[in-house]
């Protein structure tokens, strides 16, 4: 079973928002107020017919209406803007934005030093076989130099 609509309204002085729901803590919602309106006497629920009349038919939808001179006239509810959905400051974009840079800058500098090692683990490579090139010679002419003294009679 659906719960019972009811009909709330507040006023910032200049315009009367109503809207129709089923608790005071959905309207209040509705209405971007976090304190309690109701318990501090600046929203209330009204039985008004025609405030009842238009805000049932477009539930859970805020209407407003200019304060001055038109009490009575319902016909001039309308649809309150709906609250833009805020978006980063430019002191947000511009951390985001320093943040991106650096961690840009970063990748770059791990990039740049896998290159390094790359060519340092290169040179190394290159070393290992000039080294093992050298003693390789070495050690056959050492091996053959020994075998021929021990064939040597002695």
């Amino acid at each position: 079973m659906a719960a019972r609509l009811k009909v709330f309204v507040t006023s910032d002085g200049l315009t009367d928002y109503v809207i129709a729901t089923t608790s005071k803590a959905k309207a209040l919602a509705a209405w971007g107020i976090s304190q309690d309106a109701f318990q501090r006497g600046h929203a209330r629920e009204t039985d008004d017919p025609a405030l009842v009349k238009a805000a049932t038919a477009r539930p859970d939808e805020v209407l407003r209406r200019p304060v001055r001179g038109a009490r009575g006239k319902v016909a001039q509810l309308n649809p309150a803007k709906p609250a833009k959905p805020k978006g980063p400051t430019k002191a947000q974009l511009k951390k985001i934005a320093d943040l991106e840079a650096q961690l840009t800058a970063l990748d770059e500098r791990l990039e740049a030093g896998r290159a390094e090692i790359a060519r340092d683990e290169a040179a190394l490579a290159k070393r290992r076989a000039s080294l093992e090139a050298k003693t390789g010679a070495e050690r056959s002419r050492l091996q053959a130099r020994l075998a021929t003294a021990r064939q040597a009679p002695g």
